[in-house]
């Protein structure tokens, strides 16, 4: 089928200002207390981390994209993410997101074309600097996932996040203090947080992507 366009305007994208934090924000928890401020500058101890945002096209061009339910013994236990991790040794950012892709649900490196990096995330909660990189496959690939790290991998499509019947907002409360949370009700899990908000940024882009190209 060959990569999907979306793949050529990102590459194109990336070389002027991306949205950033504007597109972000929409999906950030926010808390009640006005007096509560999260840390959204990266700290001089952040742990340099990298995802991949990996989408592929079905048989109508439609885009989906590929997300994983962490297993409940490790960090953001039970949550739904990207595949990524943390950098080993000297490795660039693109090849963290790619190593833990393969690591965490068998897509080859070599099957994932990258378009470009959008904008990083500082995680406060775990002092991660989070870079996503949104990579392309041709068609949807076999999904393994290593059970020690990923309990499910599942596709939702963009056209599902972008429809406003999925997305919901309520007020939790969590470990300190009450937050108003927007999130998408597309799993039984909710997905919400920082894999939100790099995903609210990419579909910024992927809406200008269909205005452009006149979809």
């Amino acid at each position: 089928m060959g990569l999907h366009s979306f793949h050529k305007f990102l590459k194109e994208r990336s070389k002027k200002e991306l949205p950033g934090f504007e597109a972000q924000k929409k999906m950030s928890p926010v808390p009640l207390d006005p007096d509560f401020v999260l840390p959204r500058t990266e700290s001089d101890t952040a742990h340099p981390s990298s995802v991949l945002i990996p989408l592929f096209p079905d048989s109508n061009n439609d885009l989906h994209v590929i997300l994983t339910l962490r297993t409940e013994s490790i960090r953001h236990a039970g949550q739904i993410s990207f595949p990524g991790g943390r950098r080993e040794g000297t490795e660039s950012p693109e090849e963290t997101a790619l190593r833990e892709t393969e690591e965490e649900i068998g897509i080859q490196r070599s099957n994932v074309k990258l378009a470009s990096s959008i904008t990083p995330l500082y995680l406060h909660r775990t002092d991660n600097q989070i870079t996503p990189f949104v990579g392309f496959l041709e068609e949807k690939p076999k999904l393994i996932p290593n059970p020690a790290e990923v309990k499910e991998a599942f596709t939702v499509s963009l056209n599902e996040l972008l429809s406003d019947e999925n997305f919901v907002e309520e007020d939790w409360e969590l470990s300190y203090t009450t937050f108003h949370v927007p999130y998408w009700n597309i799993h039984h899990v909710p997905l919400w947080g920082a894999t939100a908000m790099m995903m609210s940024e990419l579909l910024v882009l992927y809406n200008e992507f269909r205005k452009a190209d006149n979809f």
